[in-house]
């Protein structure tokens, strides 16, 4: 993060988070009584989505910390929850959603992390598996060289039997975490993409190589991982480019290690394509052959779809034939042409993960 003007909550004044990282980033702290003050200092730049990545806003979340993933019936959603601890996020991604979901985009960061305590046991209290995951809204571990939340999130995990917590980066702040007496309780994971996909449409992102050998360590201190290719870009020559990604995916980590993989094709609501022309002069993303999905995103043409999906998993399962692999936001067509079954047939895809976290992340339940 280079954050370039720091706004704290006018009730959350003298917050020890606030001097944390007015501290941190050498930036005086600018009090307001509303968000509309912060946010009509970002609408106003030229480039309101490059200046939203560096204006950072502490307040308190007023809604649930605890969400369901924002899914649609059209395709099969994993059941995942989202703990909500910020938004928006100091990498550039040109494919990002986060540039138009948000308006105007604002790093946000919560600071009523008592509340989120009590939805955190009271979700505990219910001894039923959970997936939860902090990365929906914003990366994992951005925040972490300041706030150490994720240190907090780990240790509270680690109390208790029933839920399994994900951190998705594309980031490679693992260090403070590794030494953490964590249980199997979190899952360390990674968003993965081909060198040029990263090089041309992640700006700001660790390499493939930091992402990998961050996860190899997180590996010998004993966390379990994921990795998401996610989104796949389909591009002449990107077959041999993913096979290409996916064996230095094993050549870095023992599949023995690895919770699951998803596998999601680049999709975007249409309103993002100008963004991304007008903010990513150089990316081809855009020009690919999409056609309007069910739920209203650019997708791929299904036949595109289904042979990268069918391609990748088959270089997975060379390796690591026995893996939990699944689709993100897809349809059981897709599903049976990809990868040879549908999630009913194997009691749905919110069972085969819980299943996945029992096996590798050693969890019980009262269910």
């Amino acid at each position: 993060m280079k954050i370039a003007e720091l706004y704290v909550d006018a009730q959350l004044a003298g917050r020890p988070e606030a001097e944390a990282a007015s501290r941190r980033f050498k930036v005086p702290i600018q009090t307001v009584g509303s968000a509309q003050e912060v946010y009509a200092s970002v609408a106003a730049a030229k480039d309101p989505i490059g200046r939203g990545k560096h204006v950072l806003y502490l307040t308190r979340n007023r809604g649930a910390f605890i969400k369901s993933c924002p899914g649609t019936h059209h395709y099969t959603c994993c059941g995942y929850k989202i703990l909500h601890i910020g938004t928006f996020c100091s990498m550039d991604c040109s494919y990002c959603i986060l540039q138009s979901y948000f308006h105007p985009p604002v790093l946000q960061y919560f600071l009523n992390h008592d509340e989120m305590d009590q939805e955190l046991e009271q979700l505990f209290a219910t001894r039923a598996i959970h997936r939860l995951g902090t990365g929906e809204f914003t990366d994992s571990l951005i925040w972490e060289p300041w706030t150490h939340l994720s240190e907090r999130l780990i240790r509270k995990f680690a109390g208790q039997d029933g839920c399994v917590l994900e951190l998705k980066t594309k980031t490679a702040w693992v260090d403070s975490l590794l030494d953490l007496p964590h249980r199997r309780r979190t899952i360390l994971a990674w968003s993965l993409n081909t060198d040029e996909v990263i090089r041309t449409d992640e700006r700001g992102t660790t390499s493939l190589d930091a992402r990998l050998k961050a996860a190899a360590r997180g590996a010998d201190h004993g966390y379990p991982l994921a990795f998401h290719f996610d989104p796949i870009v389909i591009a002449d020559g990107c077959e041999a480019d993913y096979r290409r990604t996916v064996e230095r995916l094993f050549a870095a980590v023992d599949p023995r290690h690895i919770v699951w993989i998803s596998l999601g094709a680049l999709r975007f609501m249409p309103e993002l394509k100008t963004v991304i022309r007008q903010r990513f002069k150089h990316s081809r993303i855009v020009y690919g052959e999409f056609i309007g999905g069910l739920d209203g995103k650019m997708r791929y043409f299904k036949p595109l779809r289904m042979r990268a999906y069918r391609d990748i998993a088959a270089a997975i399962r060379a390796v690591a034939p026995g893996i939990c692999i699944y689709l993100c936001m897809e349809d059981d067509e897709v599903w049976e042409h990809a990868l040879g079954f549908q999630p009913a047939q194997r009691g749905g895809l919110s069972r085969m993960l819980d299943e996945a976290a029992v096996r590798q992340c050693h969890l019980s339940s009262g269910r």
